[in-house]
């Protein structure tokens, strides 16, 4: 067997070989065009873990022809960046300085490289898998080309355990076939490594057992990977997979589970910012107006780390958690605004009715921009009705409140104001309280 991990031996050498982010690296795409004239920006790649950023931070290197240097923000400091500067300044063209969790670095480490960066010392790469407009002081982001990644889809991930098979028909005595595939589609995630961390995991335990063919079943996949799931680490694999725990467990409204999962990041060393951003988000999408003080707590919550930081924020942390788990859940908030957005890709080009435009001009009055336009607070209640979407969709429902006390009440000023222009109905038997 090789000594380097499957995945470290895989890795791609070239924009040719390199698999899936084809909107970035495909023929006729901006990043291969810009690497291709030879002169790059530097870079942040955004994306989720086993993506491909380090790979196409080496592939960018290689092709360039330029030194390369790595740098891993989670065990390096001022002193490391200001090391590989001072080399970088005497090379005749400059280097390219990787850096890995770019947003693990603080504010200090960021700003050790802005001088370089600005006066092209270096190519600064960075990766990252938190937003970086968050992550990223500004002044460093507004010096860098910010660049999407997404997850591997199936077809994607079949390409990686083809090249797997490939490469194990021509280093092992024995055959490797994939009888089947779906636990490991399940297992990576949409993660490249993760994959490849799975099928040599599952080639190793099997080896010994094998004389000729190992043929690799979904069963023997489960077995394996459960026998070696590893605790908790903010770095490794299983960083996601907690984070998940906990979100899906305020969710169902289970605080106890909140509890647990956040002691379990809490020990493990996880950024506390990580955890009360992922609290914020969860705020507006699974609780939204049936509860609209549990996106100021969690705003509160988010503020308050910032502040104060480990251990003594590990108790607002978990205050904030058994406040959203035990509020009441909706997601009506998340599914109006994403049905308005598939809606407005399908029809970009509705025109918004004339009384609703603004006239600034002599012009635009003359043809009725603005026209019949009604001023609620002319009117009592301060309401009047009137159309506000375009003729095409009138009478869209996009926001249809939740089954919960607050947004039945909503529901009910809606079909009081609405009536006979919106279709809102209210069930109180079924409504849940």
């Amino acid at each position: 067997m090789q000594k380097a991990p499957l995945a470290e031996v895989l890795r791609p050498q070239s924009l040719d070989d390199f698999i899936g982010q084809s909107h970035l690296v495909g023929h006729g795409s901006v990043l291969r065009q810009t690497l291709e004239s030879g002169h790059i920006p530097s870079i942040i790649f955004w994306g989720p873990p086993g993506c491909g950023k380090t790979s196409l931070a080496y592939i960018m290197a290689r092709q360039l022809d330029r030194r390369f240097f790595t740098l891993s923000a989670i065990n390096s400091g001022v002193k490391d960046v200001r090391e590989v500067l001072k080399t970088a300044s005497s090379e005749s063209q400059p280097p390219i300085l990787f850096i890995d969790e770019i947003h693990r670095f603080n504010k200090a480490q960021q700003d050790s490289l802005l001088g370089a960066v600005e006066k092209g010392i270096v190519i600064l790469i960075g990766a990252t898998t938190e937003n970086p407009s968050f992550e990223v002081i500004s002044p460093l982001l507004s010096r860098c080309q910010v660049y999407i990644l997404k997850d591997f889809d199936k077809n994607d991930l079949d390409l990686f355990i083809q090249k797997a098979a490939e490469y194990y028909k021509n280093n092992l005595s024995r055959k490797i076939l994939f009888k089947e595939k779906d636990a490991l589609f399940t297992v990576s995630g949409g993660d490249a490594r993760k994959l490849l961390n799975a099928v040599e995991l599952v080639v190793k335990v099997n080896l010994p057992l094998c004389t000729d063919t190992i043929e690799i079943t979904n069963d023997m996949v489960v077995k394996a990977v459960q026998k070696n799931i590893v605790i908790y680490d903010k770095s490794g694999e299983m960083h996601y997979d907690i984070i998940s725990a906990f979100i899906k467990s305020i969710r169902g409204s289970d605080p106890n589970a909140a509890v647990y999962w956040l002691a379990r990041m809490v020990e493990g060393g996880e950024e506390p910012k990580f955890i009360a951003r992922r609290m914020l988000i969860l705020a507006s999408e699974d609780i939204g107006n049936a509860n609209p003080n549990a996106l100021l707590m969690a705003n509160s919550c988010f503020q308050a780390v910032n502040v104060i930081g480990y251990p003594e924020c590990t108790l607002i942390l978990s205050q904030t958690a058994i406040y959203l788990a035990i509020s009441p859940k909706s997601n009506a908030s998340y599914i109006a605004v994403n049905s308005a957005i598939d809606l407005v890709k399908k029809k970009p080009a509705m025109s918004v009715p004339l009384h609703l435009r603004n006239a600034p001009t002599k012009l635009m009055k003359e043809l009725n921009y603005g026209k019949n336009y009604k001023y609620a607070h002319n009117y009592e209640k301060n309401f009047i009705k009137q159309d506000f979407l375009p003729d095409e969709i009138r009478g869209h429902i996009f926001y249809n409140p939740g089954k919960n006390t607050r947004e039945e009440e909503i529901r009910k000023r809606l079909i009081k104001l609405w009536k006979g222009q919106y279709n809102y109905e209210i069930d109180e038997k079924k409504s849940q309280v």
